[in-house]
């Protein structure tokens, strides 16, 4: 099976992601002047051999009207009908993407919307199926602003010069996967760095608000660099596009991909891509945590598996059993990827009262999967296909699903019906 591994120890950001995958092209200069007959206004994106540590790469650059645009990742503006557009942003990128010219205006920049973004792509000189993941990445970075700052996406705006630049990127990374056509995608745990980055709403933790949003569900930790090393750019192309997350399978690797980041830390500030054939089942190992509890309630059992689950975990799940002297109880557990089973074993000591927890590595075998976006007379649905061993399954993404009953007045199973029977 042709399987892409994306080794992410320096975080990720789109243009980092771009340029490691054009590594992998046999000819990327052709990648490079189809993105710049795409269409996108006024850009014109550059490939540039680059190094980090002694570690030789790739840096890809876009500019805007001959300006580029020191951030590279999605400048977003939220707010409501109502509201004045006089303000700073100043947002510092670890990767190069420094946002230290704060830009004081009102009205000096224009501001689009996630209807304009999408005009922008449906017209892009790109393949259907480019266009359609590029809107797909789009609408996951697009939840998670609006689940940021607490508004609805629709008040979602981005800054003009840097959204025509996230468009590249995303687009790019977009044609990329279409060129490459990997059957499996897998995502190392991805490095988020830590500390705090200053946007233009005020100084916020690292990994920002949106970034965190998209890490739902994803292995992620802070590592020993104190900068924002994971864009939500770079968050939400991992997330579109894994189809597992964890360390590289067995493979027989055929080519490497090397994208480098601006700035110079210890370590070399790169993406690498690797591709190769691996075996049509995905595996690896996964270590099982469990703990036994007679003394808790549902409600405090339920939220530290909700606490489990947001830390990194794969999957977590209750079992009823019974305990010494005939008492019912709960047997709580936790599957985790190896290098998380410290950190979730110490959650699980401080969220449960129990006073130790059990831990088992075991092997295991799992269907690759990827995401795919589909029209429905709904809206666009995500639909998880899982294919190998002679069989494919799909299943639909919840959160689409009741997004589109609640806003439709349909039945939850009829959208889900729908989204099942439609295609890309």
């Amino acid at each position: 099976m042709k399987t892409l591994y994306l080794e992410c120890n320096m975080g990720a950001a789109g243009d980092m992601l771009a340029a490691a995958l054009s590594e992998l092209l046999n000819d990327p200069e052709a990648f490079v002047e189809t993105m710049n007959a795409a269409g996108i206004p006024g850009m014109r994106m550059t490939r540039s051999e680059k190094s980090s540590c002694g570690l030789k790469g790739t840096h890809i650059s876009v500019r805007i009207g001959g300006e580029e645009e020191i951030s590279q990742d999605v400048p977003v503006h939220a707010h409501g009908d109502d509201h004045d557009h006089s303000h700073t942003h100043d947002h510092s990128h670890s990767h190069g993407h420094d946002h230290s010219r704060g830009h004081d205006h009102a009205h000096g920049h224009s501001h689009s919307g996630l209807r304009e973004v999408r005009e922008i792509i449906e017209g892009l000189k790109l393949p259907e199926k480019v266009k359609s993941d590029a809107l797909g990445v789009y609408a996951l970075i697009a939840d998670a602003e609006a689940h940021a700052h607490g508004c609805a996406v629709e008040q979602i705006h981005f800054h003009e010069v840097g959204m025509l630049d996230a468009i590249a990127d995303v687009s790019a990374v977009c044609l990329l996967m279409h060129l490459i056509a990997p059957e499996r995608v897998v995502v190392s745990p991805v490095c988020t760095g830590f500390g705090e980055v200053r946007c233009m709403h005020g100084v916020v933790p690292v990994p920002a608000p949106a970034t965190a949003q998209l890490l739902r569900g994803m292995p992620a930790y802070a590592g020993s660099i104190r900068a924002e090393l994971l864009t939500p750019t770079g968050a939400a192309l991992l997330k579109y596009f894994a189809s597992d997350y964890g360390q590289m399978p067995p493979m027989r690797v055929e080519a490497v991909g090397c994208g480098m980041g601006m700035k110079e830390f210890e370590a070399a500030n790169c993406v690498r891509a690797f591709l190769g054939e691996a075996d049509a089942a995905g595996g690896g190992e996964v270590v099982e945590i469990s703990c036994n509890l007679d003394d808790m309630t549902g409600e405090a059992l339920a939220y530290a598996a909700e606490r489990l689950m947001d830390a990194g975990a794969l999957d977590v799940y209750m079992t009823a059993i019974q305990m010494k002297k005939g008492r019912p109880g709960t047997k709580l557990s936790c599957i985790c990827c190896p290098e998380d089973a410290g950190k979730l074993s110490e959650y699980m000591l401080r969220e449960t009262s129990t006073l130790g927890v059990r831990m088992q590595r075991m092997a295991r075998r799992v269907l690759p999967r990827s995401v795919e976006r589909v029209q429905t007379t709904y809206g666009e649905i995500g639909v998880k296909v899982a294919r190998g061993a002679d069989c494919e399954k799909r299943k639909c993404e919840y959160e689409d699903a009741a997004r589109a009953a609640r806003a439709s007045g349909a039945r939850l199973e009829d959208v889900q019906r729908a989204a099942l029977e439609a295609r890309e």
